[in-house]
């Protein structure tokens, strides 16, 4: 489980798997779409990749590369015994959110 949480200290990974939840994409895409450099985006993307967090596939000159959600069903796994901890705060928020929402329309 540690390694999960090392691989995704550094903000740039964590970017660059919020960008492929979108949807699969090469090396130039991302580093575009995150403003960093090709080289540096490919270390990032190796790293994932060895990992388990990327796929890659290759499509004649470019390689796309694919969010593998097993290594975030781990760490759903992981934090599963701590759900009631937020779950509770969300449904009271919603409460009181739906309360607020009777109330404005009341006052129409």
């Amino acid at each position: 489980m540690s390694a999960v949480f090392e691989v995704l200290a550094l903000p740039a990974r964590q970017a660059i798997v919020e960008r492929l939840r979108e949807g699969p994409a090469t090396v130039g895409e991302l580093a575009g779409a995150l403003g960093l450099s090709q080289p540096l985006a490919s270390k990032h993307l190796r790293v994932l990749r060895d990992c388990g967090f990327v796929s890659v596939r290759a499509d004649a000159q470019r390689r796309w590369y694919e969010l593998r959600p097993e290594p975030l069903r781990e760490v759903d796994r992981w934090l599963e015994p701590y759900r009631w901890m937020w779950e509770e705060r969300l449904d009271r928020l919603g409460d009181r959110l739906d309360a607020m929402a009777r109330h404005e329309n009341e006052e129409k």
